[in-house]
């Protein structure tokens, strides 16, 4: 397959300034916020104009202690074929822990959390990996992960653990260079290393994205300019490999177009101008073609299926520090207290930001009490199924007097928890209406 070129984070906030934008030649969707038969009509059109649309999945957990969940793997399936697309993308990362696996309480985080860099874990995602390429349809890529954390106990370094997972199991990479700058200020991690330790020619793309630091901690909020020192990991990178493809990343916060074009012309500039002083005299093969196997292929390698011990093992650190993140339980040992609390307070404002965006009316009904409220509802009561449920669970919560809201502004919650929380929205025609009214239903 011809390599991806140039491209940028599609997303509804930006959709009509992507399709003007010159010089795009991929995008990249989020696969859990598409719905295959009613695809936007701005994806349509790129996708008609011979654009390239590739589905990044953030909710499989594929570090996670179980085996992926043969639904969402369907369900990521159907995006790749719905999409045309050559390859889709996840993350090295967990995302929920417990469950029958530890006999604990399951638990979601609703974030992006880092796997332990052990052999244990390794094992299991080798596994969860292959699993994965079995049932979709194109190659997979996986993606290194931004951390505030770091597990105690690790026996790998970032880039020794990713040549292992490519070498096991044959999958592509997608190299986020914000996310090595990330784990570089939290972490320590020299990002130079990182590169030099890659499996260069398993790169499927490259992510680039802003963020900012906050108290020493680098926060990646993809909602931020991107920065000369992610650029500077960008052009090390380009020194030693052409990239296939190198996409913008922004999920909020979205500047004027202007600016968007201007971050994807320092991209390239970044890219050439890395390329241009080492002459063509790259770790792999020559500027301007395709690095390794193409991207439209994936190596076929025997993985060992990973004992149901290493399993549990991973399945009840994971779940230990979880729990500690979104349901108050005590740190686990070796790890920074101070830095799981910034965690832990990233998480639930996360939350809040999501639910926010899944249910804007909620904001609307409580103002400026939603977010303290919110907040303070997220330090006690852990995820249980998803943004939307989350929604409507702390919308009950409210209503059974866990934070202030009196007069016009409950009963418009009410309302609103009603109309979503039983199997079928309540009619709205004026007979039910007088009905519901009679009955205080």
């Amino acid at each position: 397959m011809a390599r991806l070129g140039t491209g940028i984070g599609w997303r509804p906030e930006i959709a009509d300034a992507v399709e003007r934008m010159p010089g795009i030649d991929w995008v990249e969707v989020v696969a859990e916020n598409t719905c295959p038969g009613h695809l936007p009509d701005s994806l349509r059109r790129l996708l008609d104009r011979g654009v390239t649309v590739v589905p990044h999945g953030v909710s499989l957990g594929l570090g996670g202690a179980d085996r992926p969940d043969a639904g969402r793997l369907a369900a990521l399936a159907e995006r790749a074929e719905a999409l045309g697309s050559p390859l889709v993308t996840e993350h090295i990362a967990f995302v929920r822990a417990g469950g029958p696996l530890t006999t604990t309480a399951r638990l979601e985080a609703g974030h992006l959390l880092p796997v332990p860099r052990t052999r244990d874990a390794l094992d299991v995602l080798c596994e969860n990996v292959r699993i994965a390429q079995d049932a979709l349809p194109v190659p997979l890529a996986v993606e290194n992960i931004a951390a505030l954390i770091s597990w105690p106990g690790e026996e790998m370094t970032e880039g020794q653990f990713l040549y292992e997972l490519a070498d096991r199991t044959g999958v592509r990479l997608l190299i986020d260079v914000a996310n090595l700058h990330t784990n570089h200020v939290n972490r320590g991690e020299d990002p130079a290393k990182a590169l030099a330790e890659l499996p260069l020619e398993a790169i499927a793309y490259v992510h680039v994205a802003g963020g900012f630091e906050r108290d020493g901690v680098w926060h990646d909020s993809h909602a931020h300019p991107v920065p000369r020192p992610v650029l500077d990991i960008l052009a090390d990178l380009a020194s030693r490999v052409s990239p296939p493809g190198v996409l913008l990343e922004r999920d909020e916060n979205f500047p004027e177009p202007g600016e968007l074009e201007r971050e994807l012309d320092a991209i390239k500039d970044a890219v050439k101008d890395a390329i241009k002083e080492t002459a063509g005299e790259l770790v792999g093969e020559p500027v301007g073609e395709p690095v390794g196997e193409a991207v439209g292929e994936t190596a076929q390698v025997d993985v060992p299926a990973a004992g149901d011990a290493a399993r549990q093992r991973l399945g009840l650190a994971q779940a230990a520090l979880l729990s500690a993140l979104v349901a108050g339980t005590p740190a686990p040992e070796g790890f920074d207290r101070v830095r799981l609390g910034v965690q832990a307070r990233s998480l639930a404002a996360k939350r809040a930001d999501v639910v926010a965006k899944v249910a804007p009316e909620l904001p609307g009904i409580l103002g400026t009490g939603y977010r303290p409220a919110f907040l303070a509802y997220a330090q006690g009561h852990p995820m249980r199924g998803g943004y939307r449920q989350d929604a409507l669970d702390f919308a009950e919560h409210v209503l059974l007097g866990g934070s202030p809201a009196e007069g016009r502004s409950r009963r418009e919650l009410r309302r609103w928890w009603l109309d979503r929380s039983g199997p079928a929205p309540r009619s709205r025609s004026r007979l039910a209406r007088v009905g519901r009214s009679l009955t205080g239903r």
